[in-house]
């Protein structure tokens, strides 16, 4: 039987992780016909979402469909799962991973929604999880594209690549999760998509801090374009094919999340570009904004691999050596001209 197949007979799926995201791609699963067990760790949090209907502390207004349930308990979570949903902080995989792995049914595919690089390794998601679970590269996908959460739980129209080396789980993955409102490409370049999903959060941190100093759309729409440039470099550098990063998980992403107030990183650039500190805009925030802690592993994976990242590298600046933004811009354009 084939895995499209295997999937196409109600497709079961576990979603580990109750954030924004994670409940969001929860409701877009249920809403493809799978039912779906969405794990949240605080049982209070799981608790409300049972009662309510509704994630009202990520997703508020948002109601969720019956095939939805959610439980604080991972095993059962995961019982019986034909997919597995990985939907945590990318720099706490590891850990849950080790706590997760020994509950994982044997062949189930392991989708990853992060976007993220593992400080201290540089390793992309999928090999952290390869690295964790044993499981082989086949089993493993990843979702990329510009999905700002709050716009696809409330069902506007948007695409996204989910990328795998087996053509045949990609393909399931895209029928398991494809809705009126949420439209799924496959692509065989793993590599690519992660990359791409991983740097731009990157850039959109130099955007937001761009538009905190009062910065326009001609500064925005220079950062996207040569952090669009340094992500492929980066990319190709690594094995990933070109066209990725011109597609939904390089370009489409890039612009959603350097442009939209609902991007966690670019807000965060804000008020990073504003004159707050680091520590003092953590301390204002809930969410995660990936592009703060990935920034340090991109830039170390760049210049293991001999590839110029300037926008990556003037963020780091900024948020991990206590440059000041403005220092930041004057850097970035005083550098040796070069042709595009």
């Amino acid at each position: 039987m084939s895995e499209l197949d295997r999937l196409g007979r109600g497709t079961r799926a576990a979603v580990l992780g109750a954030g924004s995201w994670g409940t969001t791609f929860a409701k877009v699963l249920a809403d493809a016909g799978c039912t779906v067990s969405l794990h949240a760790r605080r049982p209070e949090l799981a608790r409300a979402i049972a009662e309510t209907g509704e994630n009202a502390e990520y997703l508020p207004g948002v109601p969720l469909p019956r095939a939805l349930t959610a439980t604080p308990d991972a095993a059962e979570a995961l019982d019986g799962a034909d997919v597995v949903v990985l939907a945590v902080p990318s720099q706490s995989l590891r850990a849950n991973l080790l706590e997760w792995t020994p509950l994982l049914p044997a062949d189930a595919t392991l989708l990853s929604l992060m976007k993220g690089v593992e400080l201290g390794t540089t390793k992309r998601m999928s090999e952290v999880i390869c690295e964790v679970t044993g499981a082989g590269p086949d089993r493993v996908a990843a979702l990329s594209g510009p999905n700002l959460a709050r716009e696809i739980a409330e069902e506007q129209p948007a695409a996204t690549v989910i990328a795998c080396t087996d053509a045949d789980r990609a393909a399931a993955l895209q029928a398991a999760c494809h809705t009126v409102y949420f439209r799924p490409y496959t692509n065989s370049d793993l590599v690519g998509c992660e990359l791409g999903g991983a740097v731009k959060n990157v850039i959109a941190l130099a955007c937001g801090i761009a538009e905190g100093m009062g910065f326009g759309d001609n500064t925005r729409a220079s950062l996207i374009t040569r952090g669009l440039a340094e992500t492929t470099r980066l990319g190709v550098a690594l094995g990933a094919e070109p066209s990725t990063f011109a597609g939904l998980a390089g370009l489409g992403d890039l612009v959603a999340t350097c442009s939209s107030p609902l991007s966690r990183n670019r807000t965060f650039g804000e008020k990073l570009g504003r004159g707050l500190s680091l520590e003092e805009v953590q301390a204002t925030t809930r969410q995660t904004a990936e592009g703060v802690k990935s920034c340090r592993p991109v830039l170390d994976l760049a210049r293991a691999h001999g590839v110029d990242v300037p926008v990556t590298e003037a963020v780091v600046r900024v948020c991990h050596e206590g440059v000041p933004a403005a220092q930041m811009v004057k850097e970035i354009m005083s550098r040796e001209a070069k042709p595009e």
